[in-house]
């Protein structure tokens, strides 16, 4: 007897558009920003700017109601299948069966299963008159076979996949057409494609006794092994919630102490959008809370209820940091063309600067919209700390565009130099790759020396570099730098400029190293993609090579280390939803997860900050701060696992996270 696995004939559906970003925006790249609306059994893993409207549309005939698949395939984004997924990933041996119409006869509709990854899954389709089978399997797509058959616009004809151990079955109407044999996917779930519109109804999926009690089985002891190990963890606490009144906002908040000692301030900005999309906003309130009282210490400007002014997909020109020494944060800004130094107990600026003329005529820059500069001065896109003057601690100050320029001054905002050579990237990285006791500055491909002369750059033309981390990943090597960089993928880089690994795995978007896995040699490095085929998140050895890799469904996988049990392994921290996020071990199981309180979890960011040297969890939107820490004391007594992380000064949306161990004695 067959069992069901999965059954949808889409009448459970109202009429109209399978929920979708409106916006298409960048906001799930550090958010958790799920789509709003029924989606029953299915999610969309496919995001594109170059979007509009819709992918998929529920429409009805006669009776029957299909799900439309309503775009046209287009050669400028990589060929990207719209794709619709659904099921468990630990299915193995199944059938499954749909209905399908293409709309359009010339390019590839059908069935996607053993579906790991939006890249990495096999397709049954029919595709020009043939049928076909594809193997996907990153940025490569494999034909396996493929048999001529005529079908039209017209009718519908059902399509079906028997997966079975590596054989695989095809069969229209009935009829089997054509079989292939592949090992590489041994389970996943399923999913509907077109590269053109198509309409599908009536999808089941099913197992036969053995295949259904065998996954019965494998479930059950998943799902038990993954709840003992849970018991060997804390689990989250909450600490405190904030009220942040009328002045929250998204990811645009950065931790220090503006008072002096360990007390821990935040400072969060709003925003307001000029010229175009995200890329020229002006921070339009800026507010210092103490993060254990929720009071406000001070506010620059006039806070806002209107989410415009709460949510940006970039990084707002900020930074908490003690600047002159004196034992006491400043706020270093760049507003109203004006770059700045605050007191951080006051909010009073203590010195000022214009910023840059835009000297150079947008048409011979990159990344400038309509090749036109919106405005006379630089409208600065993002800040970093940075000691290019070899001081005994970091004190200049680097700020940049959106892709084209750097300019770095010193703590008197003064100007020591600007640099432009091909793109910038998003945030830049300073270190003293050459151990000269100054910070080279690599910026998206460019090596950039302390003096701001170009050492050397990477072969690369196109796209840009998200995030980079430098460290000794690899006992066995010096410090190399680690980064994704778009559709060009993770690399890892020598110190010399050497690629001395590179995956093209999706859009890299963002990256972390820490010693996710004891047992391993070396620090382990996690990436996750998110244009196009988003989410997908990975796990590398110290080299580069994949370990694993997993698609949650969901966006706004954080990916940073934490050290949560202070025990030395690090977890990695998804997001705060208590579905989709929590914390994951380095065998990729969700050990930790976040409790039903109705907390918020647009954004979540990891800081130590309740006494002992664990990390804390902070989630939050524009309306509520939630803190969670340990719900028990750190098991070990005789020393202290303090570890090496990005330092809180360097704040961005853009950065990648690491975490370097460290032990201390506690006497």
């Amino acid at each position: 007897m067959d069992h069901i696995l999965l059954q949808d004939n889409f009448q459970s559906f109202p009429i109209g558009s399978f929920p979708f970003d409106h916006a298409h925006s960048a906001m799930g790249e550090y958010h958790y920003y799920p789509v709003t609306g029924y989606t029953g059994q299915w999610y969309d893993p496919i995001v594109n700017a170059d979007y509009r409207g819709p992918s998929w549309l529920i429409t009805e005939m006669n009776g029957t109601k299909y799900i439309e698949q309503m775009r046209v395939r287009n050669p400028l984004t990589r060929n990207v299948s719209p794709l619709l997924v659904a099921g468990d990933v630990r299915w193995r041996d199944y059938r499954v069966q749909v209905l399908v119409r293409a709309l359009s006869t010339q390019e590839e509709a059908g069935i996607v299963f053993r579906y790991q990854t939006s890249l990495m899954n096999y397709a049954f389709c029919l595709n020009n008159g043939k049928v076909q089978f594809w193997k996907i399997c990153k940025k490569n797509r494999i034909l396996m076979g493929e048999k001529e058959y005529p079908y039209n616009c017209d009718d519908y004809y059902l399509l079906e996949v028997d997966c079975r151990g590596n054989h695989f079955s095809g069969k229209v109407n009935g009829a089997e057409i054509l079989t292939a044999q592949d090992g590489d996917y041994e389970y996943g779930k399923i999913a509907l494609f077109s590269y053109m519109p198509a309409q599908f109804t009536n999808v089941c999926v099913t197992a036969d006794e053995e295949a259904y009690n065998r996954l019965i089985q494998e479930k059950a002891e998943e799902e038990k092994r993954v709840a003992q190990k849970r018991l060997q963890y804390a689990q989250p606490k909450l600490h405190k919630v904030i009220d942040l009144k009328n002045y929250g906002a998204a990811r645009q908040i950065r931790f220090g102490h503006l008072m002096g000692g360990n007390d821990w301030y935040f400072v969060m900005a709003q925003h307001q959008k000029r010229v175009h999309k995200d890329r020229y906003s002006n921070i339009s309130c800026l507010t210092a809370v103490n993060m254990e009282t929720g009071e406000i210490l001070w506010q620059i400007g006039k806070p806002s209820d209107m989410r415009e002014n709460q949510n940006v997909t970039a990084d707002l020109p900020f930074q908490i940091y003690d600047i002159n020494g004196d034992g006491y944060d400043e706020v270093i800004m760049a507003r109203d063309f004006k770059l700045m130094i605050l007191d951080g107990r006051t909010g009073e600026v203590m010195r000022w600067i214009h910023t840059p003329m835009n000297d150079i005529p947008g048409d011979q820059l990159l990344g400038i919209e309509f090749k036109k500069h919106g405005f006379d001065r630089l409208n600065v896109d993002a800040i970093r700390i940075v000691n290019v003057s070899g001081n005994e601690r970091p004190s200049d100050i680097l700020i940049k565009d959106r892709y084209a320029r750097l300019w770095v001054y010193n703590s008197n905002l003064e100007l020591l130099w600007k640099f432009q050579y091909k793109n910038t990237g998003h945030f830049p990285y300073g270190y003293d790759f050459n151990k000269d006791g100054k910070d080279e500055i690599f910026s998206c491909y460019n090596m950039i020396g302390s003096d701001g002369t170009l050492m050397w750059t990477l072969p690369i033309e196109v796209d840009h570099t998200d995030e980079i981390i430098v460290g000794p990943f690899d006992p066995d090597e010096d410090e190399m730098i680690a980064m994704v960089s778009g559709w060009e993928g993770f690399m890892i880089v020598d110190k010399q400029g050497n690629i001395r690994h590179r995956d093209l795995n999706g859009h890299g978007q963002r990256i972390s190293a820490a010693n996710y896995c004891p047992e391993r040699k070396g620090l382990e490095i996690c990436t996750t993609t998110y244009w196009e085929y988003q989410g997908i998140i990975y796990l590398h050895d110290c080299t580069g090579k994949e370990l694993w890799h997993m698609e949650p469904g969901s966006n706004g996988n954080m990916i940073a280390p934490v050290n949560w049990q202070g025990d030395g392994t690090e977890l990695i921290l998804l997001n705060g939803n208590i579905t989709y996020g929590g914390m994951v071990d380095g065998e990729g199981d969700v050990v930790v997860t976040f409790p039903d309180d109705r907390h918020s979890d647009l954004c979540a960011e990891v800081i130590n900050m309740t006494g002992d040297a664990r990390d804390e969890i902070v989630l939050w939107d524009a309306s509520r701060m939630f803190i969670y820490t340990q719900d028990r004391p750190c098991e070990i007594k005789d020393k202290e696992y303090v570890p090496e992380k990005y330092p809180h000064y360097n704040g961005s949306n853009y950065r990648g996270e690491y975490s370097f161990a460290k032990w201390v004695s506690r006497e």
